[in-house]
């Protein structure tokens, strides 16, 4: 059973996207592999290092991913902030990156490109942290998007490195985690082909959206101008919607609409009236979920304490040998 590690983002509400891109995956993955599974706070700060509530934004997150499925029992599901280990480690391997490598690093350029006036050290360090947070679990396996695959090469250089330096084979090499043709695409409802919330608040369906919300967000979606012109080829924007249809509708609601836009007398406002109610009846039960599980904080606790216990118990051992082999040594 191999150890596959995932990194959480701390911001924000998971969407449709989420929950049908990684998260569906993460909840199978927890019963095949030995998982961790982090809410990346640390992180979070290298782009906004003074956020107004960082503890709820963390909350929320737990909350929404106990509620997608994520079980607490079968994997670890843990807080960054709450294994210092990985400070620790993340000094250590610090030592041992170079300046020119980080400044090469794509997402370092585009991220000074994006805020020039918080070109923090952490920005120059991010890819050595998401190192230490892998290699805090000798992780093998990671799962990462596009944007992510050049930190996880270079934790592969940083592994090698500290093996070659120390002469010693200590840590494996961790490749990506390709979720292949289970991973859906969730496009927005802007027209792009992405949904996500850097898009704009516009463009996504959160999980925890109330019917009203969701409603107003699915007839605010993008459309084409006119009606459906027979044996055109179908834009962007409606296919998108088809898109969305597919996962969140019956076959005959989406054959019906199918053959309306077939043979042009589909009026997209029903469409999207229809499609607004099918959102909401699929993510009703996450809804509810969310809101029960927020109620709770002894169980929030629990579940916090607990993958924090098993997160230390990995990381302890790993550091404790990294220490040795690099020579550290008590007097007392």
């Amino acid at each position: 059973m191999e150890t596959v590690l995932s990194g959480i983002r701390s911001t924000g509400h998971l969407h449709l996207g989420n929950y049908f891109g990684a998260i569906r995956n993460f909840v199978k993955m927890q019963h095949q592999h030995h998982c961790y599974f982090f809410i990346a706070d640390y992180h979070s700060l290298t782009t906004h290092p003074t956020p107004s509530d960082l503890h709820q934004n963390v909350r929320q997150v737990l909350v929404e991913y106990l509620a997608a499925g994520i079980d607490p029992e079968a994997a670890t599901l843990y807080i960054q902030s709450d294994v210092p280990e990985v400070t620790e480690l993340f000094l250590l391997l610090n030592m041992n990156a170079y300046k020119g490598e980080l400044e090469r690093c794509t997402s370092f350029k585009e991220k000074i490109r994006r805020q020039p006036d918080n070109v923090n050290a952490g920005l120059l360090t991010y890819p050595v942290l998401m190192a230490a947070d892998i290699l805090i679990h000798r992780a093998t396996k990671v799962p990462v998007g596009k944007d992510q695959e050049q930190h996880l090469e270079m934790a592969r250089t940083f592994a090698n490195r500290f093996n070659r330096l120390y002469k010693t084979g200590y840590f494996p090499q961790p490749f990506a985690y390709n979720f292949d043709s289970e991973l859906l695409k969730i496009p927005g409802l802007d027209g792009s082909t992405k949904m996500g919330k850097s898009e704009g608040e516009g463009n996504a369906i959160f999980l925890a959206d109330d019917p009203a919300t969701i409603r107003k967000k699915v007839m605010r979606a993008t459309t084409d101008a006119g009606p459906a012109v027979a044996g055109q080829p179908m834009t962007q924007p409606i296919e998108n919607l088809f898109n969305l249809m597919r996962v969140v509708s019956s076959e005959d609601m989406l054959q019906h609409f199918l053959q309306a836009y077939e043979d042009t007398s589909i009026r997209y406002g029903d469409m999207k009236k229809q499609l607004a109610e099918d959102i909401i009846a699929f993510t009703t039960p996450l809804r509810e979920k969310i809101a029960d599980i927020g109620k709770d904080n002894n169980y929030l606790g629990r579940v916090a304490r607990m993958g924090a216990e098993k997160a230390r118990e990995s990381a302890a051992k790993t550091l404790g040998d990294v220490r040795e082999i690099i020579g550290f040594k008590s007097f007392y």
